[in-house]
């Protein structure tokens, strides 16, 4: 086999120098005066809403779209000049239309329907009534409007035009509470403080039940005037107390008497868990830290099944030999949160930031917590949304489980912090890689894979074995799948040295493999990108006739590139075929619902080419989304080119009767594109770092790695080899203590 390599070299800076032209009606489309009233009509029942009440001095106006929107399609006349500066959220209805809600003052909803007014006046007078896309469209399609006579410019005057085409409503969302017990409430940003709010709707508020600025914990009471008085500031809510999903199947256990050696300079992983029982075996591998409240009382089923997940980082390969995956042990550092009979979110959510704050040399986590609740459809729940913006800030990386159903209930989705985008979750298979039968399923927010990938997690007739307070149990649960998984992100991260970006590219990478059709994966929903292999070797080695290599770099600006991937020629052609896998943990606002990752990283990768003069990456995936001729729905973008996900993969199919590639003899090369765009117009993506994973493979079986390290060389690439044995000796040697006399 052959080692993956490591490649270190420069990416180039572009800025945006494109600018946006005007502003068109969708083809074979119109629009009449008739609709922009109605939209005028909207907003002043709006007014009279918003005039009727004093708990805030703004309006929340949400405009109801037509289709799931681009950014480049939301509204750009109603409401100012920067309407997308005043989106406080964003969900799906049934059918992924958008709703966007905006934080709009009184006087510019008038301003707005004055503006409006006049579109609709131009309208009647110079097209009666209504305008076609092919008149509004073409160059001279306006130029019988003197616009020095009109209220309003020529500019103004399309984008309303468009903003009605493609908005259906303006209303007010009002929230709905399936529970009203011990909730965890976020509310809209309306620019003021949230406890002088509630004061005026006669709610008090403690700075203790407040997880941020607009994130309260409530109570029943509270809850039941919220929603008398002012259910229309409820951006989204959340049941505190939540019940664990069943992630503890024990089917038996067993008395027995294992040993093991003491620890040495083996990493360590972090656990949020149940508690820990200090009794064990392996207890010298476990440091222990109880963050309960002292008054809780500790009961026998409360250790099972923190000690279980521990026993499988410590020592999973001698438990269960089946599942040896090279990686050895790992010490833990575990955290009892929480009983086995359930969970407050909101205090596990600050126990997490203690806990990672606190411990800086700890980069990966493992939670097997789950809740028997389904996650929402249009909001990441708190628990996720808190582990997404950890992970932007720090340098870790959260493994977790997908979270179970009892076998044989009706379908379900995972429940939190399984929906947590920036981190790696898991669900279960069996020994036959088929969903195990409790397993739970994903998308989340309509649109993000989740699991992110499968592993061993046992299942009724291959049980997996862990350690509990009375010897070895027989267990199964996405719980026990999540710590093989943590063991293998820890021995890239903390032996082999390798970023969480690149790592978490090769977990999801090894998962996929290569498609022999061009469709989506089978059991996405339950399976995510697929099932990781075993053992450690085959992930950080590839196949001979494979050359697969790592890259790093930051996204400083509009376009991050690089064209000089010296792929090797042969007869002239390029035999092989293609794939790329990249990672990067956004910024995410839970605030804008649906519309939650602030940064999107777009790649292409392919055969360089010249155009115009110009260098352009003929990507593998053909995607044209960045390109000036080319116009691609967001619905489209999101499924074919996953437009706002944080992984992406895209990949040639293995053929019956492959062909070798055309060298374009101008370049000689293969290129890297990364472009990044800003959802909230922000400096968010900026120094973004990413982690992406190329691999070429050779259509005859030949073996090309040491031509491609001969060529990079030459492209001054920096290569080296990722190999097992000298990173581990270079990893003992860093580890060693060093005696100063």
């Amino acid at each position: 086999m052959n080692d993956i390599l490591s490649l270190t070299g420069s990416f180039q800076q572009q800025k945006n120098s494109q600018r946006p032209g005007k502003v068109n009606l969708p083809g074979n489309s119109e629009i009449s005066s008739t609709k922009i009233q109605s939209l005028i009509n909207d907003l002043k029942e709006m007014q009279s809403f918003w005039g009727g009440q004093k708990i805030i001095s703004k309006c929340l106006i949400s405009a109801y779209y037509c289709r799931n929107i681009a950014k480049s399609n939301r509204i750009k006349a109603f409401f100012g000049s920067k309407p997308d500066s005043l989106i406080v959220g964003s969900k799906f209805d049934k059918d992924l239309k958008h709703i966007i809600t905006y934080l709009v003052s009184k006087d510019l909803v008038q301003k707005t329907i004055l503006d409006a007014t006049a579109a609709v006046n131009i309208l009647d007078e110079y097209f009666n009534g209504i305008i076609s896309s092919d008149q509004f469209n073409q160059k001279d399609g306006l130029k019988k409007i003197d616009f020095k006579k009109q209220l309003i410019s020529e500019s103004k005057f399309r984008k309303f035009v468009v903003d009605a085409w493609f908005v259906e409503k303006f209303d007010v969302e009002t929230a709905t509470f399936t529970e009203v017990n011990n909730t965890i409430v976020s509310f809209y940003n309306v620019d003021e403080e949230i406890p002088s709010i509630l004061k005026k709707i006669g709610i008090k508020t403690y700075n203790n039940r407040f997880l941020d600025d607009r994130t309260v914990l409530m109570d029943t009471g509270s809850i039941k005037l919220l929603l008398d008085k002012a259910p229309f500031l409820v951006s989204m809510a959340t049941t505190d107390m939540a019940k664990m999903s069943p992630s503890d199947f024990d089917l038996d256990t067993s008395e027995s008497h294992l040993t093991i050696p003491a620890p040495g300079n083996e990493p360590t992983i972090g656990v949020i868990d149940t508690l820990f029982d200090e009794n064990v075996y392996f207890q010298d591998w476990v440091e222990y830290s109880d963050m309960l409240d002292s008054s809780i009382k500790r009961k026998d089923q409360d250790y099972y099944h923190g000690t279980e997940v521990s026993s499988i980082i410590v020592d999973g390969a001698t438990l269960n030999p089946l599942f040896d995956d090279g990686c050895g042990r790992f010490k833990v550092k575990h955290f009892g949160v929480s009983i086995e009979s359930g969970f407050s979110s909101f205090s596990i959510i600050k126990n997490i930031r203690i806990a990672v704050e606190e411990n800086p040399d700890i980069h990966v986590w493992n939670i097997s917590l789950g809740s028997d609740a389904e996650v929402n459809r249009n909001f990441i729940s708190a628990e996720g949304a808190e582990l997404d913006e950890i992970q932007y800030e720090r340098n870790v990386v959260f493994v977790i489980a997908g979270t179970n159903k009892q076998p044989g209930s009706p379908k379900k989705r995972i429940g939190a912090p399984a929906d947590s985008v920036n981190s790696i979750v898991v669900n279960s298979v069996n020994d036959k890689k088929a969903p195990a039968s409790y397993s739970r399923e994903g998308i989340v927010l309509s649109f993000f894979t989740k699991p992110d990938i499968s592993y061993y997690g046992g299942d009724l007739d291959s049980p997996m074995k862990a350690y509990c307070p009375k010897g070895i149990a027989f267990v199964r649960g996405t719980s026990f799948a999540a710590p093989w998984i943590a063991r293998k992100m820890a021995y890239l991260i903390d032996i082999l040295g390798l970023s969480r970006e690149v790592a978490k590219a090769l977990i999801i990478d090894s998962a996929i493999g290569w498609r022999e059709k061009d469709q989506e994966l089978p059991n996405i929903s339950l399976l995510g990108n697929g099932v990781v292999p075993v053992r450690i070797e085959d992930i950080v080695k590839c196949q001979d006739d494979e050359i697969k290599f790592t890259i790093e770099g930051k996204s400083e600006k509009w376009n991050t590139y690089n064209y000089q991937i010296p792929v090797p020629i042969v007869n002239k052609k390029y035999p092989y075929i293609a794939k790329a896998t990249l990672c990067y943990f956004p910024k995410c606002s839970r605030n804008q619902g649906v519309d939650y990752t602030n940064t999107e990283l777009d790649i292409k990768f392919g055969r360089l080419k010249e155009k115009n003069g110009k260098p352009v990456v003929e990507s593998i995936n053909n995607d044209t989304q960045s390109d000036s001729y080319s116009y691609v729905t967001e619905k489209e973008a999101r499924k074919r080119f996953r437009k706002w996900d944080n992984v992406k993969n895209i990949s040639e199919v293995i053929k019956t009767r492959p062909r070798p590639k055309k060298v374009y003899q101008d370049t000689e090369m293969w290129g890297i594109d990364i472009k990044s765009t800003g959802r909230l117009n922000n400096t968010d993506g900026k120094n973004l770092r990413f982690g992406l994973l190329i691999t070429l493979k050779e259509i005859n079986g030949k073996n090309r790695i040491d031509d491609f390290i001969q060529r990079a060389s030459f492209k001054e690439w920096r290569v080296k080899h990722i190999r097992i044995k000298n990173r581990i000796e270079i990893y003992n040697e860093a580890s060693e203590d060093i005696n100063l006399e």
